[in-house]
């Protein structure tokens, strides 16, 4: 079979969000008693990324060596691809991030909001993934 170069095309872009989230691993640091980070953490795995997890006593220590503000915290941090990851940001946002590679110090969905990757309800609420300076400014990334 001869594919054109249109065939070609489609075929690598297809196959480029997935790559991508193969590419580099997610380490999480988060708590062991805590069950909303594991379902997060199989969200990732769902979509292609590669987790390993790390199980901290203190979150909001390992947030603040990996250089997040306390104001943007949740309750487990990440790093991949040189970004941090705060709290239950959906698989899609960090795949963008990834793709795009803003200069950032990474993203942050706050607090841990109803509906978001890990913390699903029956009652959904409105959320936004925030994308994080250096120097702690944000600004919108995505809404959810």
């Amino acid at each position: 079979m001869k594919l054109n170069r249109y065939a070609i095309l489609l075929i690598s872009l297809l196959g480029s969000s997935a790559a991508m989230a193969q590419a580099a691993v997610v380490d999480v640091f988060k708590s062991p008693h805590c069950g909303c980070c594991g379902k997060w953490v199989e969200h990732l795995r769902q979509n292609g990324f590669e987790v390993k997890t790390h199980d901290v006593d203190d979150v909001s220590a390992a947030r603040q060596k990996l250089g997040m503000p306390d104001r943007l915290g949740s309750c487990h941090s990440a790093k991949i691809g040189g970004y941090v990851v705060e709290g239950h940001v959906p698989a899609a946002d960090i795949q963008r991030l990834l793709k795009e590679k803003p200069k950032a110090l990474g993203l942050s969905v706050p607090s841990m909001p109803p509906g978001s990757p890990g913390m699903e309800s029956a009652k959904p609420m409105p959320y936004q993934t925030l994308l994080v300076q250096s120097d702690g400014s944000t600004r919108v990334f995505a809404q959810h």
